[in-house]
């Protein structure tokens, strides 16, 4: 069945490989692992700071209001700017768009390094930079993965997503975590220095590495891997267009996105689980961090439990592929996503080093397997000429809602205390997971 055609009318996800089937893999070619190693570099620099802003945070403030603002600001651009993000991914060569984006990113974190050395780093300065960080994520992570059915195979795009987003959780947290606590002993500036570096590296290695041009609709790469790629299926965007038809190319995505029965459930419930899930981690360094804290862990300490999350994304990213092998996608999702939201109550019940990093062990594990499969899903079933704009309008409500998540984790812990973020946000996510297991099938 092509699942690049208009929208079905039935509830259930299209032909996807059967389970307990067997197949010789087609290779995922070398353009696939120049695009991988890319996504390892930004995602080892996002580790860096990410990890590392709120570590640097903690020191110049204990306020949990204060502390999520940085979250708030890193999401809110996808609010603000997902759709928009979307047709610019959609007209735009994809490859170039992320080098734009990744100089911006470089230009940031220097100058937050030189603050930090100068000893002029403040609360209001590392907000600021966050947001304006967080606008580059918007264009760079769209672009980024509107640009895998571009360089995979398209019968081995589940394992391609599982390698690019293992490649992110691994960089993000077991590699840029750790690192991010050990360059903190040598002071902050150490951290955005390094991931200004990353950064230059990431422009390197696209200007060397992926050649031709990353348009919808171009024409494949001499040397790409042209067996099952769909980097050709979808409408080229015109050169030129009024603002009457940037409107109407938005509308179309956004109409794809909320009438189709199958992507509609899937991004309104992941996206009320990131809400819930950013109030939760938002504040979750104020829960194990500090000699105030219900753990009392050392803030050096910090990213190497959050390196525990991320070997169990990476046993998810590369479990994802051989589980559908077995157990139907759809029954797979739904089941994850449940063990995931149970999981959130565990550190409130059992304060602990040895039960916190079993269960962000089981959440990276979990998490992982949802997102692969969610993400597979969603790139079968939207043309590649769409991807852009249809991941923009999801991205605008799954990503948007992260800052409000984030700011409602601040008050509500600032208020009532971190306990009941922590079980209201199990509570929202599990009504979030019934949503689509309620009208999701699968075919």
């Amino acid at each position: 069945m092509d699942t690049t055609t208009a929208p079905s009318t039935a509830t259930g996800t299209p032909e996807a490989p059967t389970a307990g089937t067997r197949a010789r893999p087609i290779p995922l070619g070398r353009p696939f692992h120049v695009h991988l190693a890319s996504v390892a570099i930004a995602n080892l620099a996002d580790g860096l700071v990410l990890v590392g802003a709120p570590l640097v945070a903690v020191g110049l403030t204990r306020s949990p209001g204060e502390i999520s603002l940085l979250n708030v600001v890193f999401w809110l651009p996808w609010l603000l700017l997902g759709i928009v993000a979307g047709l610019v991914v959609d007209r735009s060569d994809r490859r170039n768009l992320r080098i734009a984006g990744m100089s911006v990113r470089a230009v940031i974190l220097l100058g937050l390094a030189w603050a930090a050395f100068a000893d002029a780093l403040t609360m209001p300065l590392l907000i600021g930079a966050t947001a304006a960080y967080g606008v580059t994520a918007v264009f760079v992570d769209l672009a980024g993965s509107a640009m895998v059915p571009q360089v995979a195979p398209r019968a081995r795009l589940s394992a391609a997503n599982g390698r690019v987003m293992g490649a992110e959780t691994v960089m993000n947290n077991f590699v840029g975590g750790p690192i991010a606590g050990a360059l903190l002993v040598l002071g902050s500036g150490w951290i955005f220095g390094a991931g200004a570096a990353l950064c230059v590296v990431f422009v390197l290695v696209l200007l060397a590495g992926l050649r031709g041009s990353y348009r919808p609709g171009a024409a494949l790469r001499p040397g790409a891997n042209t067996a099952g790629v769909s980097a050709v299926v979808g409408n080229p965007e015109p050169a030129t267009e009024g603002a009457r038809g940037h409107l109407a190319r938005i509308r179309e995505g956004l109409a794809f996105l909320f009438t189709h029965p199958v992507i509609r459930p899937l991004v309104i419930g992941a996206s009320l689980m990131n809400m819930a899930s950013t109030a939760y981690f938002s504040i979750f360094v104020l829960w194990v961090v500090g000699e105030d804290s219900a753990v009392g862990l050392r803030a050096e300490a910090f990213g190497l439990l959050l390196a525990v999350l991320a070997m169990g994304a990476v046993l998810g990213s590369v479990a994802a592929e051989p589980l559908q092998r077995w157990i139907e996608e759809v029954p797979l999702l739904f089941v994850v996503w449940t063990i995931q939201c149970l999981l959130l109550v565990v550190p409130v019940l059992v304060p602990t080093l040895p039960a916190i990093a079993a269960t962000l062990f089981l959440m990276g594990f979990s998490n992982m397997i949802g997102n692969v499969v969610s993400q597979t899903v969603r790139q079968r079933l939207i043309p590649v000429g769409m991807l852009g704009r249809v991941g923009g309008a999801g991205a605008t409500l799954g990503y948007g809602l992260m800052p409000v998540g984030a700011l409602l984790g601040g008050v509500v812990g600032e208020v009532f205390g971190l306990p009941v973020v922590f079980l209201g946000a199990a509570a929202v996510s599990l009504v979030a997971v019934a949503y689509p297991a309620l009208t999701v099938r699968q075919r």
